[in-house]
């Protein structure tokens, strides 16, 4: 059995019931975060997740509500832990992820780079297909975003999800998703506000109903949107047709049963 969990759903407006971007999935081998936006070191402690026991670390893109809480978490691996740590950690990421903790270990100090056992950066590019630590495909797309943008598709034997990361409408985000069982997906703006770097429900409808997930998982709202309009609503109004949950702090979805 594979779970994932919202860790964070928020944007770079605080929320104090939701940390910024961050997700953990989890399997019998692999625990795997996905982006660690600000408060999601504190959530993955409040949810009980075993942050402690991560394998993998993923990275869509250098946004500081994406990777604001990497110093904290980092931080917390090297003093946090009861008993010291010394499995190795893979960090995957676009093309400047070394040089970004590089210069975080300037400001900051060795450990970002040092926190007690091994860091493995590995840098990736859109058509990429990697080994996660217990053995699952972790897939890389380019999304319309910033210049090193990347969302995320895992594919193992008890399930599949993937992650749009922050994105602007795309026609091949939708292909590259199809058939997850689990499809967390941004929705920053209403369609009259957003620009071509976020998605509004128009836009994520259309990339949503070409991957036809078994749930789609709405995140990344802002919380103006959030409080006036109802974003589901809108996405199944502009045409998508499948199952719509809105992100919150703790959601966990059990892979391969998310269609159910």
């Amino acid at each position: 059995m594979a779970e994932l969990t919202v860790v964070g759903c928020g944007t770079v407006v605080p929320e104090g019931d939701r940390a910024a971007s961050s997700f953990h999935y989890r399997s019998a081998s692999t625990g795997l975060l996905i982006d660690c936006g600000p408060g999601a070191v504190q959530a993955l402690a409040r949810l009980e997740l075993p942050w402690g026991d991560l394998t993998d670390l993923a990275i869509t893109h250098f946004h500081a509500d994406h990777v604001g809480a990497l110093p904290g978490l980092f931080f917390a691996l090297t003093h946090g832990l009861a008993t010291r740590r010394t499995t190795p950690l893979e960090v995957w990421g676009p093309v400047g992820t070394e040089s970004l903790f590089r210069i975080l270990a300037e400001a900051l100090g060795e450990f970002m780079l040092d926190p007690g056992f091994p860091v493995r950066f590995r840098e990736v590019a859109p058509g990429d297909r990697v080994r996660l630590g217990g053995g699952e495909t972790l897939s890389v797309h380019k999304t319309p975003h910033t210049d090193e943008s990347l969302a995320y598709r895992v594919d193992g034997s008890s399930g599949s999800f993937g992650y749009s990361g922050d994105t602007g409408p795309s026609e091949t985000l939708g292909p590259f998703m199809r058939g997850v069982d689990v499809f967390v997906c941004e929705c920053s703006l209403r369609d009259e506000e957003v620009g071509t770097n976020h998605l509004s429900p128009t836009s994520a409808a259309a990339i949503a109903s070409a991957a036809s997930p078994g749930a789609l998982v709405v995140t990344h709202i802002y919380p103006h949107v959030r409080a006036a309009v109802p974003i589901g609503e809108l996405i199944e109004a502009a045409g998508y047709r499948g199952r719509v949950v809105l992100a919150h702090e703790g959601l966990a979805l059990p892979l391969g049963e998310a269609a159910d």
